[in-house]
């Protein structure tokens, strides 16, 4: 039995109402851009794995297809038009030798024509959407090789996909240059870092927020804001750079054009660039520039990112190119055209990010906490009118407190904050103090009141005081409901509604882990152990004293590794005495770390050497940590 949402309350229906009165509805033109240059339909609507399970279906949004129908009462009017227009996919021209595929993925791939070879800019998320990508271009543009790939910046879904672009062969024997910013370690760090790291907590929370638990339908998941969905099961591959690019103004001719670039590290990545083609007037700004407001401080999980950079490095662009620039592509949603259009857009994206910026550090100094200063900081009319500035990733209210955390740290400066009792113990003093039955009538009258975000804070403690109080958690997920309803942005939205469904059915199996098995195997051997450390179980390993050496045949590295005192550390060269030496070319030395019971079989195998007392990786499997990718949000 399919799950069903409830209806909207009539609050929600008032709120809906007083929202879509605000919003500048009769303004269209973002329809016809969006569909400007489309060339084909992706074939079927589809994208499949290998063994034929639909991975991406745009026909699950067809509720979508009809832009002139008003939002449902269940759809924040802004949102449903962003959804609208975003569910645009397919092949499209953008100007004479660049075209795009769009939506296929919850990143766009771009394609430049050059003289004999095609340079790919980001490759969307996953081997299998990059491959659709690739075969609809060259069914109906040109046939020609790949002659770089050129990432814009760290996050997945701008590398994942490389593998159905290129031949890694042809990166290691230099034919095909990876172009990317910052030095190859920095960005290896910083792309693998990110999502293998944290990489657990990152897919379970980016779950919530992009709405992946939920169906495709007007009561659950619409959009994910910058694109329209995210798949199902895909393959996540990584080739690292071989072409940095460290300082602005570095340039690379490839197949007879001309690449220019900025180099904007610290602002929607850590590492990040700009890029101008001259010959073609064509500039991205890869994700500092969006038809939507971004992330200071992404809800998957991410490091915080400097909004005062946005705008430097948006201002520094537009000094650079602006009196020069026709067109302007990104890695998600569509185009800008005109110079009067592309300077208008990039310049009061780059004054949102500064206001936002200036006026939550003017209220910190003032006195306020984040989420107070969240509470009153409104955009002027002059930037919130523009669509583009509307909060469709990131929101006003979390960036701002974002800023605060950037600048301030995690302390609001609120000493009761300073110290607090964590969720349950804060649950269970709360219903010793008042009751049960009081703080469920309390929940229950500001459901019927409408006043969803307070119902939520008060059951809150009855559901992480007692998890299985059925009652406490259908009425929480009714006011999660609501606010879901409510919500412009679709990762609150996403989280929202996740959470009413959880509550009522239980925890969803993932779909989809940023830790992929080839990001696992391509990471820098430094962040491979750092990796390993975070599995260990400090209580557990408090009075361990093992050591062991991993000679990385492939790499000719050799590494020594200890845990002593609870923690996991690991350094270059070789220990004049480990008990145990693993010799394993890197994607298997990885396994036989982050799973040491299989490192015996490995090794009887043939795969990997292990010379000297085996009982080391014994000893190091009693002390590692597994991480459960379903684990409880909200429950305790």
């Amino acid at each position: 039995m399919s799950y069903s949402p409830k209806d909207p309350t009539p609050t929600t229906t008032s709120a809906l109402a007083a929202a879509r009165a605000r919003y500048a509805l009769d303004d269209r033109e973002d329809y016809d851009t969006a569909r400007r240059g489309k060339v084909a339909d992706i074939p079927g609507g589809q994208v499949r794995l290998a063994d034929g399970t639909v991975s991406y279906d745009a026909g699950a949004l067809a509720f979508l297809d009809d832009d002139h129908q008003d939002a449902p009462g269940t759809v924040d009017a802004s949102l449903w038009r962003q959804s609208q227009l975003v569910h645009e996919a397919g092949l499209y021209r953008v100007v004479d030798r660049i075209h795009q595929v769009r939506n296929i993925d919850i990143g766009n791939l771009t394609v430049v024509e050059g003289d004999a070879g095609l340079i790919v800019i980001d490759c969307s998320s996953s081997v299998e959407a990059a491959t659709t990508a690739m075969a609809l271009y060259r069914e109906h543009v040109v046939d020609k090789p790949v002659a770089a790939v050129i990432y814009t910046h760290t996050h997945i879904d701008h590398y994942g996909g490389v593998k159905g672009v290129v031949d890694e062969a042809d990166v290691v024997a230099g034919r095909v240059p990876i172009i990317a910013p910052g030095t190859v370690a920095s960005f290896d760090k910083h792309a693998i870092g990110e999502n293998v790291i944290a990489g657990n907590a990152m897919s379970r929370r980016a779950a919530y927020a992009f709405g992946s638990l939920l169906e495709r339908d007007p009561r659950q998941a619409v959009s994910c804001g910058i694109g329209s969905a995210t798949a199902d099961g895909p393959t996540v591959s990584y080739i690292s750079p071989t072409d940095p690019i460290t300082e602005t103004g570095q340039r690379r001719v490839i197949e007879g054009l001309t690449f220019e670039f900025l180099y904007a590290p610290d602002t929607e990545a850590p590492e990040e660039m700009h890029i101008w083609i001259p010959e073609l007037k064509a500039l991205t700004c890869a994700e500092n520039a969006n038809h939507t407001l971004h992330n200071i401080q992404t809800l998957r999980g991410a490091r915080t990112r400097d909004a005062r950079n946005f705008a430097r490095y948006l201002d520094e662009t537009l000094v650079r190119w602006g009196d020069e620039v026709e067109v302007h592509y990104g890695p998600h949603t569509w185009p800008v055209w005109g110079n009067a259009e592309v300077v208008e857009f990039l310049e009061s994206q780059r004054d949102t990010y500064k206001y936002l910026h200036d006026q939550a550090l003017r209220l910190a100094n003032k006195g306020f906490t984040p989420l107070e200063a969240a509470e009153v900081v409104a955009l002027p009319e002059a930037l919130d009118r523009r669509w583009f500035n509307h909060g469709y990733h990131g929101t006003l209210h979390h960036d701002v407190r974002a800023v605060f955390t950037k600048e301030l740290g995690m302390w609001d400066g609120d000493p009761v904050s300073l110290h607090p009792h964590p969720p349950v113990g804060t649950a269970e003093r709360y219903v010793a103090a008042f009751g049960r039955d009081a703080i469920l009538a309390e929940g229950r009258r500001a459901v019927d009141a409408g006043d969803y975000r307070w119902a939520a804070q008060v059951l809150h403690h009855l559901v992480f005081a007692d998890p299985d109080d059925a009652e406490a958690k259908d009425l929480q997920a009714d006011a999660y409901e609501q606010l879901g309803y409510q919500a412009e942005g679709p990762q609150w939205r996403g989280i929202f509604l996740t959470a009413a469904r959880e509550l009522r059915e239980g925890v969803l199996a993932a779909r989809f882990a940023t830790a992929s098995p080839d990001s696992v195997s391509h990471m820098p051997v430094d962040i491979l152990f750092d990796f390993v450390a975070v599995h260990v179980i400090g209580e557990k390993a408090a009075d361990v004293d093992l050591r062991f050496d991993v000679e990385f045949t492939d790499l000719g590295e050799t590494w020594s590794a200890w845990v002593r005192r609870g923690v996991l550390h690991a350094r270059q060269g070789a220990s004049a005495d480990a008990p145990l030496t693993v010799r394993a070319p890197r994607p298997l030395a990885a396994a036989a770390l982050l799973q040491p019971a299989a490192a015996g079989r490995l090794a009887a195998a043939g795969k990997i050497t292990l010379d000297g007392d085996a009982a080391v990786l014994d000893g190091l499997g009693e002390v590692l940590d597994e991480f459960d990718p379903d684990f409880p949000i909200v429950t305790p």
